[in-house]
């Protein structure tokens, strides 16, 4: 079809209100929160096609025009006096003059791969605070620039139905000037310039230096990317910028605290033990003179304190909870409940600060880890999903419930509401059982203080060990188990542990496992939760401990939604160290735990009466 054959078309469906599948169509105006759809004078400009109402491939992919450019931003994270510069690939279909797309956009600081580096070492005592008072990263699959016949996944799908796909390096990272800096400020506003650009409130200049105007942009956006590139999503979604409709956030990070620390812990992501923001920094930082940055990465390295673990500045100008108030966009939030890097406490504080914004939002949660679900059942959940919020397509979705959520056989449910409504904080309290094994009780048991069982750090033991066998005993963990279910029981939300204990030395890793004991022998591992026993007065504020004193220590475990099965035993698993997640220390601390003060909440749909 030739353009002006398709702009007489375009005419011609003014007259039409109608939209029916196969019919060439403006996209809809309709009412919504925040009135955030396309508006009137977009929808005239726009021309796509729909089939069983989405957005169907109606622009030769061959026909599709690329531009390498690089917007301006308000930054100069580098110190050269000169704004940051981000480069963009842009591919958009060759629309008709005068026919406008949205766009969706993904910021990475991956594109050009890492550079190889070393971690820190993990292996080294932890520091008691006063009383009173470079070897081969990641591995990175970087991907060549996209041509005509390969746009990527994002822009294969999308710039045939009439979208534009514009692929962005953060700042220091490829082709992009600047200094990466780990979730702060500088980075999300290198990623908005983009959203500005596309809203005529930014420069972009091609490689001749020729300044270059996005006249074929709607001005609407969604930004999308999983785990660092959908971080980047979050944090531009909490400036409020004009023009940026919706993100679609998978495997996310909403605060980088929680990432690097968990409560005043310093701990690292599945897999990649002794990593922090400044290895993070220093990996992605691929510009050619990277050395120019070198200032910022050990401006990095002290400010983010790996001898207290303490939330600092630092870490709140990289929390983007504190600025959700600000949020204009609808959020689709993708999140895997067995992800061990991004865990899975960052997708369930986000969706809860979400929620009490009212937000338009929608969870999707699935049973894999740090990546995004491989359905044809999800493509078309975030299809319809920017066609709603980038093109105003009246298809539905936001009358649907808002979450999907996958079970453990592979099954998939829709729920209005996560955690789930009927959800209730039950407490299941420890309890000696026989030859030293311990018991979860869901009533309160008689005290009995002098009752004590011990455990001994021992940080370089796999934690599969530690698990394993849960009717015997291990001088290194304590093991306490439910009797066996006589029904299933699912929780849904943060499970947390309370334990009365002491140390022998004035400084020790506290960890918890929840783990699913089988009919068969076997076990799954459900969560995991960490804390510096210095922080037992929050996770800002380390204080001194005396060896031999009892001490109330309590601390959250990673947020879940799981069923354990008839005939399985729920069981809480406590340890000092975590080899694959904490510091490991040197000295082996003894911990001395009082059963019956010490107890497991959980979050059970249908409260105590489950355990029944």
């Amino acid at each position: 079809m030739n353009r002006r054959l398709l702009g007489l078309m375009l005419c011609l469906t003014l007259v039409y209100t109608l939209i029916t599948p196969g019919f060439p169509t403006k996209a809809a105006n309709i009412d919504l929160p925040l009135n955030n759809l396309v508006s009137e004078t977009d929808s005239d400009d726009t021309f796509i096609e729909l089939e069983d109402g989405k957005t169907s491939p109606i622009y030769p992919i061959e026909d599709t025009i690329i531009e390498q450019l690089w917007v301006e931003t308000e930054i100069d994270s580098d110190g050269t006096g000169e704004n940051d510069l981000v480069s963009i690939q842009v591919m958009r279909p060759d629309t008709a003059e005068g026919i406008k797309v949205p766009t969706i956009l993904e910021v990475s600081p991956y594109r050009a791969g890492l550079r190889s580096l070393t971690f820190f070492d993990v292996d080294h005592e932890l520091t008691p605070v006063p009383h009173n008072g470079k070897g081969k990263g990641r591995s990175y699959d970087g991907k060549p620039l996209s041509s005509t016949q390969n746009l990527g996944s994002l822009g294969d799908y999308y710039v045939p139905r009439g979208y534009a796909v514009i692929l962005g390096e953060s700042i220091g990272s490829g082709f992009s000037t600047g200094c990466a800096t780990t979730g702060d400020i500088n980075e999300t506003l290198g990623a908005k310039a983009i959203v500005d650009w596309l809203n005529g409130d930014a420069k972009a200049f091609n490689e001749e230096g020729e300044e270059i105007v996005a006249d074929w942009s709607t001005g609407n956006v969604g930004m999308t990317g999983a785990s660092y590139n959908g971080t980047l999503a979050n944090a531009v979604a909490t400036t409020g910028v004009e023009g940026l409709k919706t993100i679609v956030p998978v495997v996310s990070i909403s605060n980088w605290y929680d990432y690097y620390r968990a409560n005043g812990a310093v701990v690292a992501p599945g897999g990649y033990q002794g990593e922090d923001a400044s290895v993070l920094a220093d990996a992605v930082m691929t510009r050619n003179d990277a050395d120019i940055c070198d200032p910022v990465i050990n401006e990095l390295v002290e400010h983010q304190d790996r001898v207290t673990g303490d939330y600092n500045d630092f870490w709140d100008e990289r929390n983007y909870l504190n600025d959700v108030e600000n949020v204009q966009s609808s959020v689709l939030v993708v999140h895997g409940l067995n992800d061990t890097n991004v865990r899975t406490n960052q997708f369930a504080q986000w969706w809860e600060a979400l929620s009490e914004q009212n937000i338009p939002r929608k969870l999707y949660l699935h049973q894999g880890g740090h990546g995004a679900p491989n359905t044809s059942e999800y493509q078309e959940t975030v299809h319809r999903w920017y066609d709603y919020w980038l093109y105003g397509i009246d298809n539905g979705i936001m009358d649907e419930p808002a979450l999907d959520i996958q079970r453990e056989d592979g099954s998939w449910d829709k729920e209005n509401e996560w955690p789930h409504q009927e959800a209730k904080t039950t407490k299941l309290y420890f309890q000696l059982g026989q030859e030293g094994t311990g018991k979860l009780n869901p009533s309160p048991v008689r005290n009995l203080p002098h009752d004590t069982q011990s455990l001994v750090d021992a940080p370089n033991t796999n934690p599969a060990t530690l698990v394993s066998n849960p009717n015997t005993t291990h001088e290194n963990r304590l093991v306490y188990k439910t009797n066996t279910l006589d029904s299933s029981v699912r929780i849904s939300g943060n499970a947390e542990v309370s334990i009365r204990a002491n140390l022998d030395q004035p400084v020790s890793n506290l960890t918890a496992y929840l783990v699913d004991y089988k009919a068969d022998g076997d076990y799954t591992i459900v969560t995991r939760g960490w804390m510096d026993a210095q922080n037992i007065l929050g996770a800002d504020r380390s204080v001194s401990l005396v060896p031999g004193r009892n001490y109330t220590f309590q601390w959250d475990l990673q947020a879940h939604d799981y069923v354990f099965d008839e005939g399985s035993s729920i069981g809480v698993v406590i340890m000092a160290s975590d080899r694959d997640h904490t510091i490991r220390p040197l000295t082996k601390t003894k911990l001395t735990l009082t059963p019956t003060k010490s107890h497991l909440t959980l979050p059970i749909v249908g409260g105590k009466d489950a355990l029944d």
